[in-house]
Formats: C-alpha cells, structure tokens, sequence
C-alpha cells in the first residue's frame, strides 16, 4: 500500500491496521512532521519517501526522498503497488487522485475533496470510500434495489448545543473540540460549519449516482448512514465512533478480525435524530443547489480553505468562513467547466478573487 497523508489521524490509524495485518507498506508522504514520518519509515521500510519542502529533505531518514507534488506523481509513477491510500488533507490532494486513476490503481479515498470539485472527472476510478458514512453506504447498498432515499449522519460539531448569537465569539480553539470524533484541524472545523456534511453528500452523489440524499444530526455518531426502501423499511449501519473501522473495510481485502468492540444495545440510551438548521449552519442551504449543479463545488471548496485557514489563522471569525463561501459563489456563480483544467483555473481564481489578489 502507498501511504499519502501517512502522519495526519487517518494516516497513522492506517498504519497502525497495516501493522496488524502485516501488509507491505511501499510508499509514504507527509507534510511537515519529520520526526513521526522518520518513526514510521523505521518501522515500515518503505520504498520511496516524499515531503512537502525541499528544506526538510536532509532531515528524513531514507534515501529516496521525493519533493511535493511533483514528487507524489513521481512515486506514483514508478512504484509497482497498486493500491493508494490517499488522506492528503483539501484541494491538494486532487493531482495525486488524477494520476492514480490514470495509472489504474486502486484509490482508498480519504480526501473527499477529490469528488467535491471534480466528480465527474474520476468516473471510472477505482475508489474505495473511506469517510465513514460512505463506508456505511457502501455495505447496506449492496445487492440492493428499490431505494427511495439514503441518509448520513452528522454529529453536529463542536457547537452542536451552541446559541447562534454566541457563535460570533467562538475561538479556534473552541472549534476543534469535536465532540465525538479525533479528526484533524480542517475537518473539525469543517465537522463544526457542516460543511464536512455539505461535502459528503456530493461525494456519496458521485459515488452511488443517487440524489436523494439528505443528512441528519445523531449526536452520539453511534448510526452512520441509512437506506430507505420504496416498501417503506429503512436500514441502518451502527458502529462505534472510531475511524479504524470505515479505514479497515478500505484496505483489508478479508473482514473477519474484530476492529471495534460492537455496541452493547442493552446499554444504549436512547438516539435522537434532529433535522439540520440552516439558521445556525447557513451552508447546508446549499445542499439541493450542488446537487443540481456539482460543478460548483470547486467554488465552494477554496472559499471554504481561504475562510477556515483565515479563522486558525485568527484572520477572520468563525461565522466568516460561510460568508467567504457566499461571497464566491454571488461573484462566480456556476461555473462552466469542461475539462479537468478547468477545475484548477476555478480553484485558482476564488482564492485570488478572495485573498484580493
């Protein structure tokens, strides 16, 4: 397996699978964090090494060590495995999703950003789902027919018993403590605005070619995914709040060792489900418009990056960040894209547009 993303929380839970399983590890990337990526490399010898900066090289422990993008292509390139876990964090991680599809590997799928802007550009990729409501989806659609609608489920962030008035005054720091969930920063700020929830919809919509799809906040993140049937029954995936579990049935080819321990229903208080407000989580209004029109979620996505590095940053609030989204989309509009290029120069031109450049 290559590892892309190898020292973020899916990444390193990955890792920890791999370990117990005993597959080859043949490549890892990461960003910054030299020190965990050197413990990794020492335990996994693996074949080929990348980081994000050429200023780090001399600190890595190995001696084939790729640069950035170019570096990740580079590896996909010329390593034999066939098998990409990609957990690159955002819009950064859409060129090494490209080349997997190009070279006909197999693409566990933990940057959803990918399908976000440019689902209909990875029709035909060989992707295995890693979020855990589409690793949900994927087992209760199996063999089935006759669906009516499918559901996700939101564990409604960091600010899920927060007052609308109080969210103007909440800090970084207050963001990223999820309440069910170790995640890292950008997805639990994005878990926070349900804009993690916007985008998982248009991700099963490319995954599963359904559009009714709609979510619901279960805030014990105990149910993860539901099928409603045209008879009227309705399935349900259950599980523990644990990402080893939707990493497991993405990398293993067999299912048979215990990951998680399974739920003690006796044990379990009552779940309650509550309909997504729109007043306190303004982007979720956008879920009928995106599905309608997925092109736009290449707009979305770099509004969403700028506002949410611009709030860890301490350059904007908290509320800021769905203006920034608004604030792109009344500019861009629906943009009319055709090629795979296309979606670069729409990534490119939002943040430029936003960042004032």
């Amino acid at each position: 397996m290559i590892v892309f993303g190898s020292t973020g929380s899916i990444g390193v839970n990955a890792l920890k699978l791999a370990a117990l399983k005993n597959i080859k590890i043949s490549a890892l990337a990461c960003g910054e964090n030299i020190k965990l990526l050197n413990q990794q490399i020492q335990a996994f010898k693996p074949q080929f090494v990348a980081i994000k900066n050429a200023k780090d090289k001399h600190l890595v422990k190995h001696d084939k060590v790729f640069i950035g993008q170019t570096g990740l292509e580079e590896i996909l390139q010329n390593c034999q495995d066939d098998f990409l876990l990609n957990a690159i964090v955002g819009f950064a991680g859409l060129k090494s999703t490209i080349k997997a599809k190009e070279l006909g590997k197999k693409i566990a799928l933990a940057n959803k950003e990918s399908l976000v802007v440019a689902g209909n550009f990875l029709k035909g990729a060989k992707i295995i789902p890693v979020d855990s409501e589409h690793s949900a989806l994927n087992f209760l659609l199996q063999d089935k027919q006759n669906i009516k609608k499918l559901y996700i489920t939101a564990s409604g962030g960091a600010f899920r018993k927060s007052k609308i008035k109080d969210l103007k005054n909440v800090t970084p720091k207050d963001a990223l403590k999820h309440p069910n969930w170790a995640m890292g920063a950008k997805i639990t700020i994005d878990s926070a605005t349900m804009v993690n929830k916007l985008f998982e919809i248009i991700e099963a919509y490319h995954l599963y070619d359904f559009k009714d799809i709609d979510a619901l906040i279960e805030p014990k993140s105990i149910i993860h995914a539901m099928c409603e049937f045209r008879n009227g029954a309705t399935t349900a995936y259950f599980s523990k709040a644990d990402m080893k579990l939707a990493i497991s049935e993405a990398i293993f080819s067999t299912h048979e060792t215990q990951i998680l321990d399974p739920i003690d229903f006796v044990k379990l208080s009552s779940l309650k489900f509550y309909e997504i407000s729109t007043r306190k989580y303004p982007v979720f209004k956008l879920k009928d418009w995106l599905l309608k029109e997925p092109h736009l979620g290449v707009i979305i996505n770099a509004a969403n990056e700028v506002g949410v590095e611009n709030f860890l940053n301490y350059k904007g609030s908290f509320l800021d960040i769905s203006k920034t989204i608004f604030k792109a989309l009344d500019h861009f509009g629906v943009p009319k894209i055709s090629s795979i290029e296309e979606v670069f120069e729409y990534d490119d031109k939002t943040r430029k547009y936003l960042k004032g450049v």
